[in-house]
């Protein structure tokens, strides 16, 4: 197939991002202002609603009044006010299904406002709790006790959680480190938070399937191996097995290792972009972005709930989620997860052995909120799947059968983590409310390692089996204070944050045994005799420390909001020898990275947002597949320039954003026996990022976007590799994912996703080596039932992925490439007790 010229590559992608802009410009030009109303009558007079009854409510956030006439429609109550109770207040919406009493009260969450029943088909609005202002109450209208709601407290994040946007499977809003909770419409970046809900109806097993919803991020390794590395907006946000950049509930290095347990996850948060300031610096990088994964915590209801399930060839699970809360107001509360799954992959000879288990407990009293959680995980995987590098070919063969593992059936991949942390909340006065959060992990792994490298275009490849085990200890901290205040027209909210993260690496590698096989006939002999390198001796070690202050300036009751931030960091690393455990490099850097941030609404559902921050990344310590093993490079900074446009259509919202990223460039000098890996110049991403998620219409939802991605090289050494593209990253790629509530049966829901991936440079230098494009779809169905046996939901669902079974080269990663996945059938039931 006759290669595209450098010319017309660039043409068609600057087309496409030239006809993305030009429709997202007529989309948002004619801004849709919710209209304002103060009752709704949708019920005949003498209509009597039973206190019982649930309802579906798909209510977003927006003006009170159009939350209210939208909370009428639904349930046929009638909700009344005087004309100026509800001016200028915003409702922060309720989605799912639920009592009226629960579901109003979620509308008034924050308002000041409460409510009562007037009769059986009437409520009404009161300001200041029980100061009855409303009096117009329709004749023979019964008096009953207000009904107080209690907003939650502002600037507590702890147990906090934005509630789920319309569809229900993108939340309204998420944490942004020190900034706290914020609204889609008030955070300043690309943040998507998806739900508890998605990761169970999607059946997501691994993180990676629930990033797979995000265009904007790639994950370099299939489920089944035995790490992991994430591109957003393509860089690469995490270089490790052990997850140290993802965070938990705001903590780095605290996400269990291996591959995490989605059981115990309620939320899972996706920001775009550098976060040194929001966060405190990552300990492995994330350029392009960072993760945060928000555990489960109790609800008010209780839940009991048992999930089987079995995935091709022949692996089954089960997963078990418990929540209580306990004591006169429900203060206090306990939610259990544990997981097991045992059997085939769908990859021959591949089999998989994970266990979790997790549990929080809670207290939420009037001014203090705790929260700990500690888990367990421990797993296995037997020909866990690898990357391959290119070698010294100049073009890529063909894509084998994904369906088999080019790894051996005797290599093997353990791993195990404890992990426990603590968060606390203390409202000092009404505006001012202190926090802390720390937690340790421990993580160990032990393996049977081959990284297989191509010798031929024939697909003939060599490895090298041996024995390698890991470990990394984490401890991480830290402790702030948020308050609000106003100062004459602005109002402020001021935030001060301290952060620590200390981590401690080790590694002890055998000899290695090389043996040859081929991609498309990968045929292994038995397990040859591994020499055994002992336990795991130090390698390095990373002390992170911050603090960081920021001040958000509002006016116009938040329609523009000017955030100003600074954060000093401070790295202190050092790496060893294992051998010997002599030191053999170290640093002590410290650096200022402001943040600079602007959200100006001239709707109330039109935000325009821009921003600069920047990024500070400890050096990478170089791994032991390098001749240069064991370096560490100095911390380098990165810097991002950002703006967009948000635009929420009452149950759809849509963002689209350009940015620019510049960073140093890591490489790869090709070398006999190991390739040297070192910083040469500077690597210049330019986007464009279009994000939909929501409910165009009752019983169907969206999910999904595009990214465009212009990523070169510049100031490389005398200039040989500017304006290059930068490799492991696609000029574009496709994500849109669907969801259709079946007319005819009520319960059934038929589900899709379709991606698509332009080509990928498998390295800067040579044009020629390249991955081609490819297209994956995917498709499902669920349907919930009543029990017959105690009238509670039964979900059933069954989703193929890759449903063409097509295999492909779906990554690349430093020379190094991966391969797809095969299709692969899931089914799970859920039952509630």
């Amino acid at each position: 197939m006759e290669m595209a010229t450098e010319s017309e590559r660039m043409g068609r992608v600057q087309g496409r991002q030239t006809a993305l802009l030009l429709l997202l410009a007529a989309m948002t030009s004619i801004p849709t202002p919710i209209a304002w109303a103060q009752t709704s009558s949708s019920s005949p007079p003498g209509t009597v609603i039973a206190a019982s009854r649930t309802y579906e409510f798909s209510i977003p956030p927006q003006s009170l009044a159009g939350a209210i006439a939208a909370f009428s429609r639904t349930t046929g109550l009638d909700v009344i006010g005087d004309g100026g109770i509800g001016r200028d207040v915003k409702s922060p919406g309720v989605s799912g299904v639920m009592l009226a009493a629960q579901a109003l009260s979620q509308l008034l969450a924050g308002t000041g406002l409460s409510y009562r029943y007037t009769n059986a088909s009437t409520i009404a609005l009161l300001r200041g709790g029980g100061r009855s202002e409303v009096i117009d109450a329709p004749a023979g209208a019964i008096a009953l006790d207000p009904i107080n709601v209690q907003g939650a407290n502002p600037n507590s994040v702890l147990g906090n959680l934005p509630p789920p946007y319309a569809g229900g499977q993108v939340a309204t809003g998420g944490q942004l480190g020190i900034l706290g909770n914020r609204s889609v419409m008030d955070t300043p970046f690309n943040q998507t938070s998806y739900t508890q809900k998605a990761v169970q109806d999607q059946q997501a097993r691994v993180l990676n399937d629930v990033l797979a919803n995000d265009p904007s991020v790639i994950s370099f390794m299939p489920r089944g191996s035995d790490f992991s590395q994430t591109y957003i907006r393509g860089f690469i946000s995490q270089e490790s097995d052990n997850y140290s950049d993802y965070s938990l509930n705001g903590l780095f290095g605290l996400v269990p290792g291996g591959m995490p347990s989605l059981g115990m996850i309620e939320r899972v948060e996706v920001l775009k972009g550098p976060s040194a300031f929001l966060n405190g610096m990552p300990p492995y990088g994330a350029t392009g972005g960072t993760i945060n994964l928000v555990t489960k915590r109790a609800g008010d209801e209780p839940l009991t709930e048992l999930t089987t399930s079995y995935i091709s060839r022949a692996q089954f699970g089960s997963h078990v989620d418990v929540g209580r809360r306990f004591g006169e107001s429900n203060e206090f509360g306990a939610r259990f997860n544990g997981t097991y799954r045992n059997g085939e992959t769908a990859i021959d000879p591949q089999k998989n052995e994970q266990g979790a288990a997790a549990l929080n407990l809670d207290y939420r009293g009037q001014h203090v909120r705790l929260s700990a959680d500690i888990g367990y995980l421990n797993g296995g995987t037997d020909a866990a799947s690898v990357p391959i590098s290119m070698g010294a070919l100049t073009t890529v063969p063909a894509a084998p059968d994904a369906s088999k593992s080019l790894a051996p059936f005797w290599r093997h991949y353990n791993t195990k983590s404890t992990f426990g942390m603590a968060q606390g909340e203390i409202d000092l006065t009404e505006n001012v409310t202190a926090y802390f959060a720390g937690g340790v992990q421990r993580f160990s792994s032990e393996g049977t390692s081959n990284i297989p490298s191509l010798l031929d275009p024939a697909g003939n490849f060599q490895f090298r089996g041996r024995i390698q085990r890991s470990f990394t200890d984490a401890e991480a901290g830290q402790a702030g204070i948020r308050a609000g205040f106003a100062t004459g027209p602005i109002d402020h909210k001021l935030n001060f944050n301290i952060s620590r993260v200390q981590q401690e690496t080790g590694f002890a590698n055998g000899a290695g045994v090389d043996q040859i096989s081929n991609l498309y006939n990968p045929i292994f002999g038995p397990r040859p005799s591994l020499a055994d390198p002992g336990n795991p001796a130090k390698a390095d070690e990373v002390h992170l420390t911050s603090y960081g202050v920021a001040d958000t300036l509002s006016i116009l009751n938040e329609r523009i909001q000017l955030t100003l931030g600074l954060r000093r960091q401070r790295v202190e690393a050092a790496s060893f020898d294992t051998m010997t455990g002599a030191e053999t490099s170290s640093y002590d850097a410290q650096a200022w990275t402001p943040a600079y941030t602007l959200v100006v609404k001239p709707w109330h559902n039109v935000s325009l947002y821009g921003n600069y921050i920047e990024g500070l990344q400890q050096g990478t310590t170089v791994g032991p597949d390098y001749a240069n093993w064991g370096e560490i490079f100095a911390p380098y900074r990165s810097k991002q320039y950002e703006a967009g446009i948000k635009v929420d259509w009452g149950t759809v919202t849509t963002t689209l954003s350009a940015f620019q990223i510049a960073r140093p460039n890591i490489i790869v000098v090709p070398g006999a026996p190991l390739s040297t890996l070192t910083l040469s110049g500077e690597q210049v991403n330019r986007g464009i990022e279009l994000n939909v998620f929501g409910e165009l219409t009752p019983g169907l939802r969206v999910l999904g976007g595009a990214t465009f991605i212009d990523a070169r090289l510049t100031r490389t050494p005398g200039g040989i590799n500017d304006g290059k593209r930068a490799a492991g990253v696609p000029d574009a790629r496709y994500v849109i994912g669907g969801e259709f509530d079946a007319p005819f049966l009520r319960g059934l829901t038929f589900t899709g996703r379709v991606t698509h991936s332009e080509e990928v440079l498998v390295d800067s230098s040579i044009d020629t080596l390249t991955l081609p494009s490819w297209n994956r779809f995917d498709i499902g169905a669920r349907y919930t039932f009543d029990s017959p046996w105690n009238s509670k939901p039964i979900t059933v669902r069954f989703n193929v992925e890759n449903i063409f079974n097509k295999s492909y080269w779906a990554s690349s990663y430093f020379g190094y490439v991966a391969l797809s996945e095969p299709r692969t059938f899931i089914l799970s039931t859920s039952f509630k007790f």
